[in-house]
């Protein structure tokens, strides 16, 4: 069961792009990185304006670099994002017949799940968890649920409120992590 929006970004469509498209969702995870979550998660619908699609059996194939690159950049660093937004479509299109979600719905459970999203071009631990967490506490995915950590997480955003919440929780934790407490 999937939410009618995932409350990441500013924008409504982006929202709720991200919560109806597996491969939206995966995008905007596989550029979150260095950049606001905001920033990340309007990256699908940005990129889906600028080349028409979101398939990523057309993405595997596409050169994204102009598309990335185009002011405004989709990311500041524009090139690698677009060559592993490229690497994350070819990965769906071959292993899992260009269907995102298949990541999830296939998996026989938690430890497969971390497996198969570890895999994923760009997806280390953190992200795993991180949309693990997405997928337990938002799409109801049962497989999800052993890789929700215990600390605040984008499983965790239901509003534009609680995505403010959870930005000041991550800030926190990542300190307690460089501090080593965490």
């Amino acid at each position: 069961m999937a939410p009618d929006r995932l409350w990441f970004t500013d924008s409504d469509e982006a929202n709720a792009l991200n919560a109806k498209n597996p491969m939206a969702l995966l995008i905007g995870f596989a550029i979150d990185q260095q950049v606001p979550v905001q920033k990340a998660f309007t990256g699908p619908l940005v990129l889906r304006q600028r080349v028409g699609t979101l398939d990523p059996k057309k993405l595997a194939g596409m050169d994204l670099q102009e598309a990335f690159r185009e002011r405004p950049a989709i990311h500041r660093f524009p090139g690698a994002m677009a060559d592993r937004v490229r690497e994350l479509a070819a990965v769906v299109a071959d292993e899992y017949g260009g269907k995102a979600e298949r990541i999830w719905t296939q998996a026989a459970d938690a430890d497969d799940l971390r497996r198969r999203i570890g895999a994923l071009p760009g997806f280390g631990p953190m992200k795993v968890t991180s949309l693990g967490a997405v997928l337990a506490k938002r799409f109801d995915v049962p497989q999800a649920e052993g890789l929700v950590p215990p600390h605040p997480t984008l499983g965790d955003v239901d509003s534009a409120e609680k995505l403010a919440w959870y930005q000041e929780r991550k800030r926190e934790h990542k300190a307690k992590m460089r501090a080593g407490t965490a």
